[in-house]
């Protein structure tokens, strides 16, 4: 039986800890799909097609993983799918206490769906999206927490936005 897993977020932007679980769990699942959320609440720094095409530059030469996008509950989407497990990133203690909340209103809506929680390597799990793009928008060298492309559209857009 062919197993993949769905890996949700808003990605805004990609990290090097979101890149370290993806290739992690490539190295256990046949096929991953990472798949880009609209949360609106979360109002992100980039826009959608941004975040996908960030995603697909920074995870290229990475067999069996796809990128997509999903509006609405992840539940909905992972059913599209014809999946029945997604992975989540936990770093802290404050990550887990949200997660498991998630995981228990998922495991409510669908009983059939697990999710799999996964720490990022010790070197990635200080790291966040938001901690990113304050270290970004107060000029620090972002080479040993996100890819090179991440790094550059980050610079290009708070630069944009200073104007």
């Amino acid at each position: 039986m062919i197993k993949k897993i769905i890996y949700p977020g808003t990605f805004d932007p990609i990290t090097l800890g979101h890149l370290d679980l993806i290739k992690r769990a490539i190295d256990i699942f046949d096929g991953l799909i990472v798949a880009v959320a609209s949360n609106p609440h979360k109002n992100p720094l980039f826009s959608f097609s941004e975040r996908i095409s960030m995603l697909k530059e920074a995870t290229k030469g990475i067999d069996n993983i796809e990128i997509d996008s999903f509006e609405g509950l992840l539940i909905d989407y992972v059913r599209s799918k014809r999946c029945n497990i997604v992975l989540r990133g936990i770093r802290a203690i404050s990550d887990f206490e949200y997660e498991f909340q998630m995981v228990l209103s998922n495991r409510k809506l669908a009983s059939d769906i697990e999710t799999i929680l996964m720490m990022p390597s010790e070197n990635y799990s200080y790291l966040s999206s938001k901690i990113i793009k304050e270290m970004a928008s107060l000029g620090a060298d972002l080479g040993d927490f996100v890819p090179s492309i991440v790094e550059k559209k980050l610079k290009e857009k708070l630069l944009k936005n200073k104007r």
